[in-house]
């Protein structure tokens, strides 16, 4: 593993501390930071050094970027700017942190059971709206790479919130063409985006429609075959089997709209996050009749589509758990109690049963 830029206890400003590492991609360090007057943030640091003022702009270009599309529903920044890393230059900015992570982390806490459907549509409804304000920009912005890991989830006083992060790899599109070229997980990406180097608002559907399948399914729609690449064509032949044959709760009104998020062909999906999310808000339990799983099915709930989870942190979580309790009972704390529970929930998935409702009433404010 390659030396971290930051150590914890790294002051990056006067008002900013380096508190812990959440997790790096390929071109950026997260860090969790203390501000002195704003609470708990998440400070992105961008791995390549820059020696222009030019080249900085470039780096800070996905800060810019979110700054200017600003949206419940995506990752709020706070602030901009350079740190020194021995003798370098590197771009950094902060944004919300949210303690609950990623949908991927929050989908795996959930263990052998699926996500209940109303939660897997009220997130993928959220993650719709941020997106539709980024494709109703003109040219509209392409994130290019929507999956599990770049969605964070966690819960407010509304109850559950979703926010789209990392538009590091966001374009926009060729305002002649309406498309720009593809970037992104190939496992969340259309087969446009393998056969022609295209993306689109269509693209980033496809993206929404396979995550949405993953939490109804704990499956991917279209899985590699034996040892094949994901840019293997040949894994977009196989039928679209409908989730409502997987997941007893879903019924055949959500199970067409997940299968038009994943039309092969741009042209038969929905055109943006906007369409999409209208069919979303139309959809409620009950719309269309149940379809019941093949015997063959039974036990599938393993959550094993993006390959094996770590292993439950039991003796971490339980430490989390005492300190939020602990928390709770001190006047002014219960919001960094709630951060602290949510750690613990991604932590040790067995625990969410037993505190979950008891986070979703701290989130409101209420301490029983």
């Amino acid at each position: 593993m390659s030396e971290r830029l930051l150590p914890e206890g790294h002051r990056v400003s006067d008002t900013i501390l380096v508190e812990r590492f959440l997790g790096e991609g390929a071109f950026a360090e997260v860090y969790r930071v203390q501000h002195a007057f704003l609470g708990r943030q998440a400070l992105k640091v961008m791995k390549s050094a820059g020696t222009t003022v030019r080249e900085i702009h470039e780096l800070l270009r996905e800060a810019s970027l979110l700054s200017r599309i600003g949206h419940p529903n995506i990752v709020r920044v706070f602030d901009a700017n350079v740190l020194s890393v021995n003798g370098s230059s590197h771009g950094y900015f902060t944004m919300e942190y949210v303690a609950g992570g990623t949908l991927d982390r929050h989908w795996r806490a959930y263990g052998n059971r699926f996500i209940p459907v109303s939660d897997a549509v009220e997130i993928t409804r959220q993650v719709c709206s941020g997106l539709a304000v980024a494709h109703a920009e003109k040219p509209p912005i392409v994130h290019r790479d929507i999956k599990p890991q770049n969605i964070l989830v966690g819960y407010d006083a509304t109850g559950l919130r979703a926010r789209v992060s990392d538009f590091g790899v966001a374009k926009s599109v060729n305002p002649m063409t309406q498309y720009a070229s593809a970037g992104g997980t190939p496992l969340f990406k259309g087969p446009e985006a393998m056969r022609d180097n295209r993306d689109s608002p269509a693209g980033d559907v496809w993206g929404v429609g396979t995550t949405l399948y993953m939490m109804l399914t704990d499956l991917l729609p279209f899985p590699t075959q034996g040892d094949r690449s994901p840019l293997d064509l040949r894994r977009f032949e196989q039928p679209l089997r409908p989730a409502s044959d997987l997941n007893a709760e879903v019924d055949i009104g959500l199970d067409a709209i997940v299968a038009r998020c994943l039309a092969l062909k741009p042209s038969e999906r929905y055109a943006d996050a906007t369409a999409l999310l209208a069919d979303l808000l139309r959809w409620a339990p009950g719309t269309g009749a149940p379809r019941k799983p093949a015997a063959d099915d039974e036990g599938m709930t393993t959550k094993d589509a993006l390959g094996l989870r770590p292993p439950a942190d039991r003796a971490a979580a339980d430490g989390l758990v005492r300190e939020a309790l602990r928390l709770s009972k001190q006047p002014g704390k219960l919001p960094a109690a709630a951060d602290l529970m949510e750690e613990a929930i991604s932590k040790n998935p067995e625990l969410r049963e037993r505190y979950e409702a008891m986070l979703r009433l701290w989130r409101k404010g209420l301490c029983m």
